[in-house]
């Protein structure tokens, strides 16, 4: 990739701890900051803050997001984790290159295409979910070292200093961290671990309620001292398998245990793949491969948009384009993609413009599809060979709790980096002594096929994450991703169709009411939506909808063309984020 270097913007930088440099005013919770040297978004305040310690520091972009990162683990357990794995998008400033770290979990020795499957029915999706067979191997211990030791400048010592900090002293529960204990209490009470951590008396912790997590601490303490052989090679390895292979769980309860080895922890292995990249509007775009569908779907769908002069539109015009563009991105989707190193999906058709083409015209620019079928993209890439057409397969149930961060440096390296335990607190399975929980990434296989997603082992399974960075003549320009399951797809393409197509401001694009058309009978909306003047347009063009929830809990950076950058983290949804500069622009 040739991209000229963007010029480097002052920072500060202190080897003092920031919280001891600034008064307690400083750091009032704000959803968006501009300012210059480094920045950070993420959807917890201290991880934000431990972002920003790491740069003041001297850190780099790669460094900070370690620490963040590290951080929500403590903050947002129940989303992300060392219990499980993401991807991680890098741009290199010096280098003037994107690359990206899959550490996406993977799949035990022991699967088979069938391991979902009893008396050649599919098993119950949250009988699974509550066990150790949900248990993909955990990448993210793995990916954090290998993005510190190719690309960062601290070790993993400093970096978990400030985690283990809030792990130790406790942080304060909000309102949003006790309702969504409450959404999972029933699967938390069945392990006796996880419902000491987060329940009293059976019930959610309380907001107002100090939690520390003295495990976490620990677990962090060893690979602060040991480094990533402790994870996959020693005592904490040793730990999560024996709780993926016997559960400990309430008296009376039964779940159904994994078959994890050491072995396979020792296998696992963290891949360096070259981003998705794309073009829209004069803008480079960088997303996730696969195993991740996120660059791809969203390539797709822009290109499909790219099309049409939106700007020139009635807002419910576009909008209802976008939603139909979605549609056909998702009906591809779900049908070619899954892991690489096992199914050979058409990528290159997929991302063609002239295929692109070929999907607008199927869209009807006054009334909506009811259920696009997946489309050819075969000859439009030069493939001699002529693989069989998969059919289309059904929506699956995907977990929506994952958590997104964005981290920019002096130097002008970006990280945006999604990680994830799959569903709202994984498996349920804390980790007895090291306070984690393991996730339950297997359950995004397809339980039965013929379907390129279904499980084998080694093999990890599609993922939506969609962490994006963005470039406008050969300069950053801005970063975005989000959590949601395959709602973050959604969410990442309409916010940079808001900010692009309709011109709204990075703020306003990433808090505007989302809308989430995944092929399925009706659109994904959020609370309040319905009914509203908006809803009522798209309504007149044959659009429904499902019944609300709260959709993704985005962050975002903006690269100005002064020179400084500002952060963006959600404004309400999650309880609002935190966006932090390293100096604020006055």
């Amino acid at each position: 990739m040739t991209l000229p270097r963007r010029p480097a913007r002052t920072v500060l930088v202190s080897t003092i701890i920031l919280t001891l440099i600034l008064p307690p005013a400083a750091w009032a919770k704000t959803p968006v900051a501009t300012g210059s040297g480094g920045a950070v978004a993420t959807i917890s305040e201290p991880a934000s803050k431990a972002a920003l310690a790491i740069l003041n520091q001297g850190g780099n972009a790669v460094d900070a997001a370690v620490a963040a990162a590290a951080t929500l683990g403590v903050t947002d357990p129940f989303s992300c984790g060392i219990g499980g794995g993401g991807f991680m998008v890098i741009y290199l400033a010096k280098d003037k290159r994107v690359i990206t770290i899959d550490h996406r979990e993977t799949a035990p020795a022991s699967f088979t295409p069938t391991v979902f499957q009893q008396d050649g029915k599919e098993m119950d999706f949250d009988t699974v979910v509550a066990s150790g067979m949900s248990v993909g191997v955990p990448g993210t211990v793995r990916g954090w070292h290998e993005a510190l030791d190719r690309y960062g400048s601290m070790s993993f010592k400093q970096v978990l200093a400030p985690a283990i900090a809030v792990a130790s002293s406790g942080f304060t529960v909000n309102a949003n961290f006790s309702r969504l204990v409450e959404e999972s209490r029933a699967k938390f009470n069945m392990f006796p671990d996880t419902a000491a951590l987060y329940l009293r008396n059976g019930k959610a912790i309380q907001p107002g309620s100090t939690l520390r997590n003295p495990g976490m601490a620990k677990a962090y303490r060893e690979l602060a001292a040991g480094g990533v052989k402790v994870f996959y090679e020693g005592k904490i390895g040793r730990a999560v398998v024996d709780a993926v292979n016997q559960p400990r769980v309430a008296s009376g309860v039964h779940v159904r245990a994994g078959q994890m080895t050491m072995a396979d922890l020792a296998n696992y292995e963290a891949r360096l793949r070259q981003p998705v990249h794309s073009t829209y509007r004069g803008y480079d775009l960088y997303g996730m491969p696969l195993p991740s569908s996120g660059g791809i779907a969203i390539a797709e769908a822009l290109n499909i948009l790219e099309g049409y002069d939106l700007k020139a539109m009635p807002k419910d015009k576009a909008e209802h384009l976008y939603l139909e563009a979605s549609r056909l991105a998702f009906a591809d989707r779900n049908a070619y993609l899954a892991d690489p190193e096992y199914v050979e999906a058409p990528v290159a058709g997929l991302l063609s413009k002239d295929y692109a083409a070929r999907r607008r015209e199927l869209i009807n620019p006054d009334q909506a599809s009811v259920q696009a079928p997946a489309g050819d993209p075969y000859p439009f890439q030069n493939d001699p060979s002529v693989p069989l057409r998969p059919n289309a397969n059904k929506l699956l149930a995907e977990g929506a709790h994952t958590t997104h961060l964005t981290v920019s440096d002096k130097d002008g390296n970006i990280v945006a980096y999604t990680y994830t335990i799959e569903s709202w607190g994984g498996s349920g399975i804390v980790v007895p002594g090291y306070g984690f929980l393991l996730n339950n990434e297997m359950t995004d296989f397809d339980f039965s096929g013929p379907a390129p997603n279904v499980p084998e082992a080694g093999k990890r399974p599609r993922s939506s994450m969609s962490p994006t960075l963005a470039f406008k003549n050969g300069k950053p320009a801005f970063s975005i991703g989000s959590p949601g399951g395959a709602t973050i797809i959604t969410t990442v393409l309409q916010t940079i169709f808001n900010y692009v197509d309709l011109g709204m401001s990075m703020p306003d694009a990433l808090n505007a009411p989302r809308l989430s058309e995944r092929n399925g009978p009706a659109t994904d909306v959020e609370p309040g939506f319905a009914g509203t003047a908006q809803a009522v347009a798209l309504e007149k063009r044959g659009q429904h909808w499902n019944k609300p929830q709260e959709i993704g809990a985005a962050n975002a950076l903006v690269f100005n063309p002064d020179g400084t950058v500002t952060a963006v983290s959600e404004g309400h949804r999650h309880g609002a984020g935190s966006a932090l500069v390293q100096k604020s622009a006055h």
